[in-house]
């Protein structure tokens, strides 16, 4: 259940936080005339991802057995590759979030009203598209036949509007670089696990061979009914008997993608060599100069 809070509270607060910037940017330079095209094209929004959500649960179950494993399965990679989008581009992005979004609202104004339902849609259409696809990964894959991994989304995303409301109303103060990075770097845990659930998915669609080819069995010392065996599930999507290419996947993506996320940004290849060659290029332009002297 706190993976599935953990989502919930995540991405609301994205959304949330999109929705307050641009309504306090309204208010505090006196366009209040144009907060309804904003509301229009929230309301939209959300329509659109309950609608999204509502056609992966409810179409899947139309499908056979195989069909919907080689469809969840699917999904599920396609949620973690978006999720892990989002997570390094809020993190390079958070301290910058409040200039690009006014700088784009104040196109929008010039434009007049269908570009301002267009740019609230767009702003958090994308949003509520990708917390519909990862929320539905995640719950299908932690499900146990209860109403907690659907519980702990929606209090995620109760809690995510409570803390944009303070936001907004300057009650809290959120240091959203730090809690990005923090919270994106437990969001990229819990995707490991539903990356491995989705491997497993294909497998059982008979997609992926090695079905039978387990890495290990520990049912005995963690039983998946135990409260602690549940607790594990609900955070990590943790399996007793994983496939040796669920383990293999699993490691794959998490230590190298949590690597990259945890290092200083900046600090990466492709910036050191920009700086020499800027060095460089510096040094050339020197020599230059005195041999021209």
């Amino acid at each position: 259940m706190f993976g599935n809070y953990l989502i919930g509270l995540r991405e609301g607060l994205e959304a949330s936080l999109v929705v307050c910037i641009l309504i306090a940017y309204l208010v505090k330079t006196g366009r209040r005339d144009a907060l309804k095209p904003i509301w229009i094209g929230i309301g939209v929004a959300v329509g659109v991802a309950l609608a999204f959500g509502a056609g992966l649960e409810f179409g899947s179950q139309e499908l056979t057995f195989e069909a919907q494993e080689l469809l969840g399965g699917t999904l599920s990679i396609v949620a973690v590759v978006l999720v892990t989008w989002m997570v390094f581009w809020m993190r390079r992005t958070a301290r910058h979030l409040r200039a690009e979004l006014h700088g784009r609202l104040d196109a929008a104004l010039q434009m007049g009203t269908g570009a301002l339902v267009a740019t609230a849609f767009l702003a958090v259409g994308r949003e509520g598209l990708e917390t519909a696809l990862f929320v539905w990964a995640s719950v299908r894959a932690s499900s146990d036949g209860s109403y907690a991994p659907l519980a702990g989304v929606v209090l995620g995303l109760l809690t995510a509007v409570l803390l944009g409301w303070l936001f907004y109303r300057g009650a809290v103060r959120i240091n959203l670089a730090k809690f990005f990075t923090w919270t994106g770097g437990m969001l990229v845990v819990v995707a490991a696990g539903v990356l491995a659930y989705g491997v497993h998915d294909l497998q059982e669609a008979r997609f992926l061979g090695g079905l039978a080819n387990k890495a290990f069995d520990i049912s005995a010392t963690i039983p998946p009914d135990s409260w602690y065996g549940t607790l594990l599930k609900g955070v990590f999507n943790f399996q007793p008997n994983p496939t040796v290419l669920q383990v293999t996947v699993w490691a794959l993506y998490l230590i190298p993608t949590l690597a990259l996320f945890l290092a200083p940004i900046g600090s990466g290849p492709s910036v050191r060599v920009e700086k020499q060659k800027a060095t460089d290029e510096k040094a050339e332009a020197e020599a230059s100069a005195e041999k021209a002297a």
